[in-house]
């Protein structure tokens, strides 16, 4: 690109999440890599405070940084999208109250209930993609050249979902295989540049294999860490473990979100623990979130808070801001995204998205393909695949079948009763989102 003067629209720009990728813009601009003149923060009526308490701090970063960006507060998606050069989105349809019914639901069927697996995950998609393709159109009228970067989830299906019914150029991300690599750095006491893992698989549902720690091959010393424990356990890295068994068979790294299908009734359980203690996850980030609030609506406040690292969700706005740089600038280096997979592995279709490291150009996100993986690996994944298309197709169309047979196949659910009867309920927790449904919540009302 040769622009010298960017346009960055953030949809979803009320999100505690927007200090942080406003951080990253700054640099990038202080650094003389992106030259940003100015950033649009869009929400909806309902974020409305949100976004003009999270606008304020961004402000006031900007201006304590010395840099020159116009920051720009609007519920007005169309204007702000106008000859936009690059579009993040980070938005929740429904807010933080439907993830909670998300999570509550499927419990209610002895079902694990997590935001972006199993019967909530698929909720949640059905909730965005009609949003997420309005975005998409408007974007086709005003800024039909743009990058769409999208870090909303389930990322993987919500980046197919544009692949297969829009013309935007797009590229999904997920902040796992980044966890993952700065992990293994944490591991081995060094930079998280000096770690390559070939990452392959589905967003959620990728594996790291032939890992590199300053050009050495570790993989399988990287596996006995952590099967034994200690080094993880001493420099305090969650969320690293899986039973020693599955790690040797598979022989390389499963994303962390790979225990709620390898240690299912484990995680049922712990999901069930949660609920009934602490809360679900989503009642928790709910409190987390008005305590961040708090902090930025303090006039004083000029800098991201360290309190945003417990929101989770560490490093989006590093792959975000970082991709953005690679396709502005054309540098060839390698990001671990979403794309359209076209063979690269070839037992999915061309036309679906998957997880890998790509080389990033002003072309976008080339896949680099790393090899036929594990046997179970490869069924799993098309398996998953199948779920997502499925979900794609019900979300896009409204065909009450379709989202049946997706969660029917789905290893979280698995079960064709616990399937209708959870999809029918969390159908009508969701009506409101649901407009693709609508034929079927005609046809189906309940008798007096």
């Amino acid at each position: 690109m040769s622009k010298d003067a960017l346009k960055i629209v953030t949809i979803g720009g009320g999100s505690s999440y927007t200090p942080e990728i406003i951080e990253g813009f700054i640099q990038k601009k202080l650094d003389g890599l992106l030259p940003i003149k100015e950033i649009y923060l869009v929400d909806i009526e309902e974020g409305k405070e949100k976004l003009e308490i999270v606008g304020g701090l961004a402000k006031r970063m900007v201006e304590k940084a010395g840099a020159d960006i116009d920051i720009h507060l609007t519920l007005d998606r169309r204007a702000a999208l106008e000859n936009a050069d690059f579009v993040t989105t980070q938005f929740r349809v429904g807010l933080l109250p439907a993830r909670i019914r998300d999570e509550k639901i499927p419990l209610k069927y002895d079902l694990i209930g997590q935001e972006t697996n199993g019967a909530g995950g698929a909720m949640k998609a059905l909730r965005t993609i009609p949003v997420i393709l309005d975005i998409c159109k408007d974007m086709e009228e005003l800024c039909p050249e743009a990058w769409l970067i999208n870090f909303t989830n389930p990322s993987g299906i919500i980046t197919e979902t544009v692949l297969k019914h829009s013309t935007i150029k797009v590229v999904g991300l997920c902040n796992i295989p980044i966890g993952i690599v700065n992990k293994i750095a944490k591991l081995y006491e060094t930079e998280a540049a000096n770690v390559s893992v070939e990452f392959s698989g589905l967003n959620h549902f990728v594996f790291g294999k032939n890992i590199y720690v300053n050009g050495k091959e570790v993989t399988k010393e990287v596996i006995e860490k952590i099967k034994d424990g200690t080094e993880i356990s001493a420099k305090n890295i969650p969320n690293f473990s899986f039973p020693d068994d599955i790690l040797d068979a598979v022989g390389m790294i499963p994303a962390g979100y790979l225990k709620y299908y390898y240690t299912r009734e484990t995680m049922l359980a712990d999901c069930k623990r949660a609920a009934a203690e602490e809360g679900t996850r989503g009642e928790v980030v709910t409190q987390t979130e008005k305590e961040l609030f708090e902090l930025y609506k303090d006039q004083e406040l000029a800098v991201k808070p360290k309190q945003l690292e417990e929101r989770g969700g560490a490093h989006y706005s590093e792959a975000a801001v970082n991709l953005i740089d690679s396709i502005y600038n054309g540098d060839g280096k390698i990001h671990y995204v979403n794309v359209r997979n076209n063979g690269t592995l070839p037992e999915l279709p061309d036309n679906t998205a998957i997880e890998c490291n790509c080389v990033v150009t002003y072309r976008g996100a080339l896949p680099i393909t790393v090899g036929q993986l594990e046997t179970s690996v490869r069924g799993q994944i098309s398996l998953m695949k199948a779920y997502e298309e499925l979900v794609i197709e019900a979300g896009v169309t409204g065909d009450y079948l379709a989202a049946l047979k997706a969660l029917t196949i789905n290893p979280l659910v698995n079960d064709s009763d616990k399937a209708g009867a959870v999809l029918k309920d969390m159908l009508w927790a969701n009506q409101d989102y649901l407009p693709q449904f609508s034929q079927w919540f005609e046809e189906n009302q309940p008798t007096a």
